[in-house]
């Protein structure tokens, strides 16, 4: 989930975990693995392209990504 092996890239990826989980539900008992990569796939689009992120003063990041390509 990171691009180096790095201690502090692990608290990144948790944090990120943990909002997909908290935020989208993702913890729930889905009823196939087909529902549950979906749900997961839906849920980092929306995390990606929809949610605004404090720390990339309220913007999405990929509207971050875009501006700096």
């Amino acid at each position: 989930m990171t691009e180096e092996i790095h201690c502090y890239e692990k608290a990144i990826a948790e944090r990120v975990n943990g909002i997909l989980i908290d935020e989208f539900f993702l913890d729930q008992t889905f009823a196939s693995l087909k529902e549950a990569r979906r749900a997961t796939k839906n849920a980092i689009k929306i995390y990606n392209t929809k949610r605004l992120h404090l720390s990339l003063e309220y913007k999405t990041p990929q509207s971050v990504y875009e501006k700096a390509a």
